[in-house]
């Protein structure tokens, strides 16, 4: 993930941008300690707009509509479900199965840009749960 010293064109502080993304998570998921695939669209949807509100709100100047933010901002949720115990993988024509035991799974992820390393950038977040993670991406071009 990503500090201060990896981020110098970030719109406001990193450790800023951490704390709203835990915010959005939080906000989002309430009192939701399990993975819920139904309820997915909507914590991502939440989760993403709670972020863009703060991040347009806090990096916008003081008395000024949100319109005149120096920064477009694209952000990206990914919830991850934790698999747990053993269970049998069917192939896709059904043909023959395979008992497996499942754990955490891995994931790797990555992105890069070319633009004004002084004015754009991006940042990532994993807010980590018992049954799930949810990967942040945040990316923000100056205007």
């Amino acid at each position: 993930m990503a500090d201060s010293k990896s981020t110098p064109s970030a719109p406001i502080p990193p450790i800023r941008i951490k704390q709203i993304c835990a915010d959005a998570c939080h906000a989002a998921l309430g009192d939701s300690p399990t993975y819920t695939h139904s309820m997915t669209e909507t914590w991502n949807t939440n989760i993403i707009n709670g972020i863009l509100r703060q991040l347009i709100s806090e990096s916008t100047p003081s008395s000024s509509p949100p319109s005149s933010c120096p920064f477009k901002f694209a952000v990206n949720s990914t919830i991850i479900q934790h698999a747990g115990g053993s269970g049998k993988a069917v192939s896709d024509d059904d043909s023959s199965s395979v008992t497996t035991t499942a754990g955490r799974r891995g994931m790797h992820s990555a992105c890069g840009g070319y633009w004004n390393t002084e004015k754009d950038g991006m940042w990532a977040y994993k807010h980590t749960l018992k049954d799930m993670d949810i990967v942040v991406s945040i990316i923000w071009i100056g205007i």
